[in-house]
């Protein structure tokens, strides 16, 4: 009796230490601060409706990439999107225009597709350095000649270690 017991509980530390190894792999994994896509309402992205993404930073000494996250279905009318982004610390807010290509010359989209939406991950900042550790918050606004700009099914915000 008492090796069954035993047994018992040797397979029962044995599945809990597969279990945290796992979970330990899995955390380690992780380089991303943030990873969000907000989705717009009814397609129509306005002026007003800025995408507002909060997030902190821990270790400033490391290097991070910061990128746009973009889905818009196969009816957008533009090849290209402009967007303003504001990145504030709190104490100062600094804004950067940004143009992104979404399709080639033929009209072929650039992103990956998946039916009708066409899904990007572009470049904002690489191997960029925050000033300092703390709370931070990207805001993004769509700064084309259409209000409300069409076809626009989610925005967010990717924030990563770089490698």
């Amino acid at each position: 009796m008492a090796q069954k017991i035993n047994l018992l509980l040797n397979k029962k530390q044995i599945i809990l230490l597969g279990f945290l190894l796992m979970v330990t792999l899995f955390v380690g994994c992780t380089a991303g601060v943030i990873d969000s896509n907000i989705e717009i309402a009814n397609r129509r992205w306005t002026y007003r409706n800025h995408i507002s993404t909060p997030f902190e930073i821990k270790d400033n000494t490391k290097a991070y990439n910061i990128y746009f996250k973009l889905r818009h279905t196969a009816d957008y009318k533009y090849a290209n999107i402009f967007i303003l982004a504001h990145f504030k610390d709190g104490k100062k807010m600094i804004t950067r225009r940004y143009q992104y290509k979404l399709a080639k010359n033929d009209g072929e989209w650039l992103g990956s597709g998946s039916g009708n939406v066409f899904s990007y991950t572009l470049p904002m900042l690489t191997s960029y350095h925050f000033p300092q550790n703390g709370k931070f918050e990207i805001e993004i606004e769509q700064n084309m000649r259409d209000n409300p700009l069409l076809e626009i099914s989610d925005v967010g915000l990717l924030i990563e270690e770089a490698k």
